[in-house]
């Protein structure tokens, strides 16, 4: 599974979390920076990632579109790198279940 990381998150997230989510990319790292929440989420889906965001905007499209793409939406307020690495880090067995599961579109994740 490949998360795209939103604007808000560092780009230093995927190199620091590529041993379990290879190939993740963040939206500056793809030229996607000035993108709004419309072309991130058209961008996700076509591409198979998961979002990763700290925005209910997404999870908000999520309810009224469905998904792909599923959304992974942090609830721990701005936070270093360093604590949403482990965030995603502590729960990777919940968001592995998460990706198979067909029936959800995003998961809350706190610290």
């Amino acid at each position: 599974m490949k998360l795209l990381l939103d604007q808000n998150l560092s780009h230093k997230l995927c190199a620091r979390l590529a041993d379990v989510f290879p190939g993740s990319v963040q939206a500056r790292l793809i030229g996607m920076d000035q993108s709004d929440d419309t072309q991130l989420w058209q961008h996700a889906k076509a591409q198979d990632l998961v979002i990763v965001t700290q925005d209910v905007d997404f999870v908000n499209m999520s309810l009224l579109h469905g998904h792909p793409p599923k959304i992974i939406w942090l609830r721990c307020g701005n936070q270093p790198s360093q604590a949403i690495e482990k965030i995603l880090r502590s729960n990777l067995i919940a968001i592995r279940a998460f990706a198979a599961d067909r029936k959800a579109g995003f998961m809350e994740l706190f610290r």
